[in-house]
């Protein structure tokens, strides 16, 4: 899930609109404060893995070395990659 940033003031001034866009389009919330990410508002039960945790998960995946060979092959085309323009914003 991308996250949209929008100032805590924001957020206040609107949000009843705010917890709805959670709930009901399952869009989440980077709060700034003072330019600065604060807070996060997303949907309960939203699953989230960190960087920490998937390199976690993978550590304790046995793969042969073709497999691993695959992996790295594959991850290093993923970083090529460019992240898509968002014509709407």
């Amino acid at each position: 899930m991308k996250l949209k940033a929008i100032t805590v003031t924001e957020a206040s001034r609107n949000f009843a609109h705010t917890v709805n866009q959670v709930h009901y389009q399952r869009a989440g919330f980077v709060l700034m404060k003072n330019g600065r990410p604060f807070a996060q508002l997303v949907p309960a039960g939203e699953k989230v893995c960190t960087g920490r945790e998937l390199a976690g998960a993978l550590a304790r995946v046995p793969l042969s070395p073709a497999e691993s060979r695959a992996w790295a092959k594959d991850l290093a085309g993923a970083r090529r990659l460019k992240p898509p323009v968002d014509k709407w914003q």
